[in-house]
Order: structure tokens, then C-alpha cells, then sequence
């Protein structure tokens, strides 16, 4: 791996593992616009099938970091990126731990933990937006994924059957 590229992996992905608050998952847009839109390493077909693998995959849903660096730059590339995104975060997630433990209830904390779930909220819905934007599923995704967020929220049904609702859809009308 050419220098380069390497400080380029750093530069996507340290700051995103800041910023990864509620998950990998919240993330994933801006992962999206960075390896797609600004660096021109993948396609946005290519995003999505690594989205999927890394869903898919045993592990953190935050394979996908590992993913995007292995496209762009083989084991190498995977291990960099893998460091880049769980690094910065582990240790900050451990001085907070820490400072936390000494101190439950100081305002400073309580003030962390009311501010930071409407942020998660917003970046877990942008990643929403881009995977079906990005995806080839036209307006009908965007339908079933209303439809089974609806479902989901109303305890109307379980994730397999909407899994299996939502292909048969697609067999059906896509």
C-alpha cells in the first residue's frame, strides 16, 4: 500500500470512529459519501454489496470499515481501516467509562447522555437514506422499508416475517 492511500484511509476513517456514537450503523452515510462520491473508490452498487456482507458477516456491524479498506487496498488496506475506525474510539470509549464510573452523576454526564441520542437518531436515518437511494430498489424499497418501519414500531409483526413480506413483494411487483 502506497503511503497515500494509507494516510487517506486514516483521514476517512479516524474521524468517523469519533463520530460513530449509537454504532457503526450511524456512520455509514458518510462512509457512503466518502468512498463513493469525494475518493471515487467504489461504486454505489460496490457500496451496498459490502454494506450487505458486512451484515451479514459474523462480528461487528462496523465490518464494513474493514471492507472498504480491503477494496481499496487488499489485507493492508483492511487492517489499516480496521485500526483507523475501532482505535479512536475504544479509547475514548474508555476515558468516558472511566470518568463515568467516578462520576454517575455529574451534569456533564447526563448532559453526554441526553445529547447524543437525538444525534444518533439523525445519523442511524441519513445511513437509511443513502442505502436506499443507493440500492436499485426504486420507489418500491422505499415503500416496504415506510411499511416494515411502520410495522416494526407498532409491534404489528417480527423482523422475519417482514424479511419474508417484503421479498414477496418484490417477486411480486418488482
Amino acid at each position: 500500500m502506497d503511503l497515500n492511500t494509507f494516510l487517506r484511509l486514516l483521514a476517512v476513517f479516524v474521524p468517523l470512529s469519533l463520530l460513530s456514537v449509537g454504532g457503526g450503523q450511524a456512520v455509514v452515510a458518510d462512509i457512503h459519501r466518502q468512498v463513493v462520491t469525494d475518493l471515487g473508490w467504489m461504486t454505489d452498487g460496490q457500496f451496498v454489496d459490502l454494506f450487505a456482507v458486512s451484515r451479514m458477516a459474523p462480528g461487528p456491524g462496523s465490518l464494513l470499515a474493514a471492507l472498504v479498506g480491503w477494496r481499496v487496498s487488499g489485507w493492508t488496506g483492511a487492517l489499516v481501516a480496521s485500526l483507523a475506525f475501532f482505535g479512536p474510539s475504544s479509547l475514548l470509549f474508555f476515558a468516558l467509562a472511566r470518568f463515568w464510573t467516578i462520576h454517575p452523576r455529574s451534569r456533564l454526564m447526563q448532559a453526554v447522555e441526553q445529547g447524543l441520542a437525538p444525534v444518533s437518531s439523525g445519523l442511524v436515518l441519513a445511513t437509511i437514506f443513502v442505502l436506499l437511494a443507493s440500492a436499485d430498489g426504486g420507489w418500491l424499497a422505499w415503500v416496504v422499508a415506510l411499511m416494515s418501519t411502520l410495522a416494526l414500531v407498532n409491534n404489528l409483526l417480527g423482523p422475519f416475517a417482514l424479511l419474508g413480506l417484503g421479498a414477496a413483494v418484490f417477486l411480486v411487483l418488482g
